[in-house]
């Protein structure tokens, strides 16, 4: 990696981290300002460079609370706080990098296989798979030694997925005399991509489920009865959406003896992911197998014969949150309702979840 490589990279990790580090902090500061015991963030580097894999460089951050939150209003207050400032910094960075978007010249330095196709070069490529020999492409913009003398274009590619709040960049603030980058192409643009990335887990904190930032605004705002259920009905959701497609009739087309035991092995497979999925709603075995084995049988049904399918990237974080950080909410000894103000910035934050959040964040095209 050149010196250039270092100082353009931080173009995505500075934004990136500013806005990583006022969520924290700004759990951090009001935590404090409550007398609440609480340590400073931890930062997570996670680098996969080592593996030729794409990385983020960092697994987020977090805070410890330090002993035992007794007001509601102090859960909701820490809760929502680290949200909204780090989606304050989020918007001004997605915004910037809407309204600062290169020339169109800069994506055919990047990718200088797309300049043969013309301004329109998306269109013209979708669905296409081919091959692109390098001695047709412009020797100036050309630069990077090849194995061989083609580029392949087509299925392979990694992309982001959208929101509201991106489309809303590309419509209103991206100049229209430029190249404005769809979701395959961000990844181009540090600025654009640590402001999405930014929206993702805010909109992945303010789930309104368990004790994620969004549950806690949920419990603050309606208390603990309507907690415990509008939290176990979006995690049911939430999973239902996960698994869709994860079995379904054409998983049974081979004829062979092998076939059939994959077939019955991934099921089964699945089943036990499901009832792991299932360890914090409800305390009996027999009901976590009942609930696992009833949502299998609807998905399998809904994706054979209608093609539903939902998003099997979410199943990982559904095993953390069923399993490990749990759909509930603990209760407060204080449970005095929230002010006038505090469920106005309530109902904000549940807004922005809905700007915020994308169903399908990353997409292996394969």
């Amino acid at each position: 990696m050149s010196w250039q490589d270092f100082t353009g990279a931080l173009n995505f990790s500075i934004p990136f981290l500013l806005i990583l580090s006022f969520h924290e902090f700004g759990h951090y500061f009001t935590a404090r300002h409550h007398n609440i015991k609480v340590s400073l963030p931890y930062y997570f580097p996670f680098w996969l460079g080592f593996i030729a894999a794409p990385s983020l460089g960092t697994m987020g951050a977090f805070i410890r609370i330090r002993e035992v939150i007794k007001s509601r209003t102090h859960y909701f207050d820490v809760g929502i706080s680290g949200p909204l400032a780090g989606f304050v910094i989020a918007l001004g960075v997605l915004w910037y990098g809407f309204a600062s978007l290169p020339e169109t010249e800069y994506i055919y330095e990047v990718h200088p296989e797309y300049e043969l196709f013309g301004e329109n070069f998306e269109e013209a490529m979708a669905g296409l798979d081919t091959v692109v020999l390098k001695s047709d492409l412009n020797p100036e913009r050309y630069q990077y030694e090849m194995y061989d003398d083609t580029i392949r274009i087509g299925p392979g590619s990694i992309y982001f997925g959208d929101n509201l709040l991106m489309n809303w960049g590309r419509k209103y603030v991206a100049p229209k005399d430029r190249y404005i980058p769809s979701s395959k192409e961000i990844m181009h643009y540090p600025w654009l991509l640590a402001g999405y990335l930014a929206l993702f887990f805010t909109a992945l904190n303010l789930l309104p489920i368990g004790q994620l930032d969004g549950g806690h605004v949920v419990y603050g705002l309606f208390g603990s009865v309507w907690h415990k259920r509008i939290s176990t009905v979006l995690f049911s959701i939430f999973l239902f959406y996960a698994g869709l497609g994860w079995i379904k009739m054409s998983d049974m087309s081979g004829d062979s003896t092998t076939d059939a035991l994959n077939f019955i092995f991934q099921v089964g497979i699945y089943l036990y992911v499901l009832y792991i999925c299932t360890y914090s709603m409800f305390p009996q075995k027999r009901d976590r197998w009942m609930y696992a084995a009833i949502m299998l049988a609807v998905q399998f049904f809904l994706s054979s014969f209608l093609g539903w399918q939902g998003y099997n990237g979410w199943v990982l974080f559904a095993i953390l949150l069923g399993r490990f950080v749990g759909i509930q909410h603990p209760p407060a000894a204080d449970d005095r309702p929230l002010t006038t103000n505090r469920k106005i910035l309530g109902w904000i934050a549940l807004i922005i979840f809905i700007l915020c959040f994308t169903p399908e964040p990353m997409v292996v095209d394969m």
